[in-house]
């Protein structure tokens, strides 16, 4: 008989750890952890059709249409066959949630919960390698060298975004955006959230969340659990 694919989002507010737990999940599961950012981004590089469209939008400082995106983002999940994933960062409003429901429907959604002044706090000490998207904070996850990628050594940044004023707005147009996301989800019955103040808070939680799921899902392919 052939297996179900494992299909599940996580959501979150802005550095609230999705891709700290994401890589957990994909450590201990049969799972593959897919980007909407990543993919947006190699895109726009690559000056794909999708890039250059996505990159009129973004240059002028306009969210990508739900055509294009979705398309970015249905391509890639159709394109990993028979693997198990975990997308990240996408949808973001309930149209979108609708239409990947359609075509890609997913089994869970899985929702962290951070308190807003802990992600305050915590991205003031964030930096960032831009052409790749990776994620540094001095306290929990330095660089091996200071102001630099661990990949490419190249210089990190500090985005102007990242200035408490400015998170304190993109959190709140965050939770006005997503509030109709997690509702579609949470009535589709299929939303579980996962509260705390740091990621190894929280991650206990989803590993025996999913744990069970995978096991009383004797469809998927089984989790890899250490």
């Amino acid at each position: 008989m052939k297996m179900n694919i494992f299909k599940a989002l996580i959501i979150g507010a802005p550095a609230s750890g999705k891709g700290t737990i994401s890589s957990r999940i994909v450590k201990y599961f049969d799972v593959k952890h897919i980007s909407s950012g990543d993919i947006l981004r190699n895109h726009m590089l690559n000056n794909t059709d999708l890039g250059l469209k996505a990159k009129q939008f973004v240059n002028n400082g306009h969210l990508v249409p739900d055509d294009i995106m979705l398309s970015l983002i249905t391509s890639e999940l159709k394109a990993l066959g028979n693997s198990n994933w975990i997308l990240d960062g996408f949808p973001r409003t309930k149209k979108q949630a609708e239409i990947l429901q359609t075509l890609e429907p997913v089994q869970v959604a899985l929702n962290l919960i951070v308190p807003f002044e802990v992600i305050i706090e915590r991205v003031k000490g964030r930096w960032i390698h831009e052409p790749s998207g990776r994620i540094y904070n001095v306290e929990f996850n330095p660089p091996k060298v200071m102001g630099k990628d661990d990949v490419t050594g190249e210089d990190l940044i500090q985005r102007p975004d990242d200035q408490p004023e400015a998170v304190s707005k993109r959190l709140h147009v965050y939770s006005e955006n997503i509030s109709p996301v997690l509702e579609f989800y949470r009535q589709k019955g299929i939303l579980k959230d996962f509260k705390g103040n740091t990621s190894n808070e929280i991650w206990p939680h989803v590993y025996r969340f999913l744990t069970n799921y995978m096991q009383s899902k004797s469809e998927f392919c089984e989790g890899k659990v250490l």
